[in-house]
């Protein structure tokens, strides 16, 4: 079992963005706002060298990963940044041993989860993996479900599961750490897009 942090620590995070897909991401009210916050975390963990794993939900059905936010994820590949994408049928990630796979092969202990839907696919993500002793933090405003009820509920839940759940401003500005630096004038810079 992996001790859990208050804070995120860029030595022991992955960024897990999941299903931000086409179909899915058409029918959420917040979409626009979680994939900017994706983009951010994105940018965030590939400056700090933190692996990513980008699921998608069944995309011959949900499609691909909506166009702003894989062009990021492309743009960051090609400059190196460490993405492993996982298809998957299973709501858990963890059910999916592609993605425990990818998970285990970072040999980070700490999962920062964002995507569709929260009371679905990122809870669910998210029980197991604290369940299983990992150090989970969702980021409430890079998630989001078709019903705000849906979104707040999942979220009580996993506060009451001992779940971290938190904001993507917060994420960013805790991996970095201090101010005064390079990185933090990189991070000024990604927040400000």
């Amino acid at each position: 079992m992996h001790p859990s942090r208050p804070l995120v620590a860029r030595e022991a995070f992955v960024l897990v963005i999941i299903d931000i897909q086409e179909r899915l991401a058409g029918v959420m009210e917040r979409k626009d706002d979680v994939v900017r916050v994706a983009k951010r975390l994105a940018r965030t963990a590939t400056m700090l060298d933190a692996p990513i794993i980008v699921t998608r939900q069944y995309p011959k059905g949900l499609g691909p990963t909506v166009p702003e936010l894989d062009e990021v994820l492309v743009e960051l590949g090609e400059a190196g940044a460490r993405i492993a994408g996982v298809d998957k049928t299973a709501f858990c990630c963890a059910a999916e041993t592609g993605f425990m796979e990818a998970l285990e092969a970072t040999g980070r202990s700490q999962v920062v989860l964002a995507g569709m839907e929260t009371h679905i696919c990122v809870a669910q993500t998210a029980l197991v993996l604290a369940a299983e002793g990992r150090d989970v933090h969702v980021v409430a405003d890079g998630c989001c479900s078709r019903l705000a009820t849906h979104h707040d509920v999942a979220l009580d839940r996993l506060r009451h599961a001992g779940v971290s759940v938190t904001t993507g401003e917060s994420v960013m500005y805790e991996a970095v750490g201090r101010a005064g630096t390079d990185e933090f004038r990189r991070l000024l810079a990604i927040v400000k897009e």
